[in-house]
């Protein structure tokens, strides 16, 4: 009979030693015994919202709730029967509540959420970028919705009222219009012909004169009263007109 060259003889030894121990290996675990399921946060924000509009008046159209947020990386143990919702307190201020969320595991959990009433306003929001000195027309602004507590102080709920105003500074596309942004149109620029008003004796005396200075609606401006050379100082209350006043 013919021999195995030993060096074969090693070989299959050595295929047949791995295969016993592959076969005794321990094999993985199924990926669904090691994970834990969840509880899913944004049906805890829903179940709280749920409680506080049973609990709060109707909202107007104008409000809505903000709740929360729970924090994402809140890692709650799904439960296995409903989560219970209610008041955290027996009395809520007239804008805001706290709803306790508890559930009845054999390991039990519960957590606080926060529920406060957003009010919102329509806002006037500039339609592109506005350079200094542009008079803004109703094609330069939008109308948009926001929450109260986005906007910032002086914020224009109207874009007619911004009609025919003056941009003093800056104005990217998108931002809120401010009436710090904004200054009227002028009513008098330097070396304009105007009509001086003045009141003499409860008379109203008419004369010719010159812009010596520019001047917006009811600001002081400095001009010129034809008639006699002398300069005096006036507000400008309309486009042309000045009225002179009297020390």
């Amino acid at each position: 009979m013919m021999q195995t060259p030993p060096k074969y003889r090693r070989w299959v030894i050595g295929i047949s030693l791995l295969g016993v121990a592959l076969a005794a290996a321990p094999q993985p675990a199924a990926a669904s015994d090691a994970a834990t399921d969840f509880q899913e946060i944004p049906a805890l924000e829903a179940l709280a919202k749920s409680e506080a509009v049973a609990q709060f008046p109707p909202l107007t159209a104008r409000q809505r709730f903000l709740v929360g947020p729970i924090e994402p990386r809140l890692q709650l143990e799904r439960c296995q029967q409903p989560v219970r919702a209610q008041l955290a307190s027996v009395r809520h201020m007239r804008d805001r509540a706290t709803i306790e969320l508890r559930c009845q595991n054999p390991k039990p959990w519960h957590i606080y959420v926060p529920i406060r009433i957003i009010g919102t306003s329509p806002v006037a929001v500039a339609a592109h970028a506005i350079v200094v000195g542009s008079v803004l027309e109703s094609k330069d602004m939008r109308i948009e919705e926001h929450d109260i507590s986005e906007l910032p102080l002086g914020y224009l709920d109207d874009p007619a009222i911004a009609v025919g105003l003056t941009a003093g500074r800056p104005i990217s596309g998108g931002a809120f219009l401010t009436n710090q942004q904004l200054v009227a149109a002028r009513a008098v620029q330097r070396g304009q012909s105007v009509t001086l008003v003045a009141d003499a004796g409860g008379m109203s005396v008419r004369m010719a004169g010159k812009a010596l200075s520019d001047g917006l609606v009811n600001q002081r401006v400095r001009v010129e009263n034809l008639s006699s050379g002398k300069i005096v100082e006036g507000i400008a209350r309309s486009e042309q007109v000045v009225e002179i006043i009297f020390q």
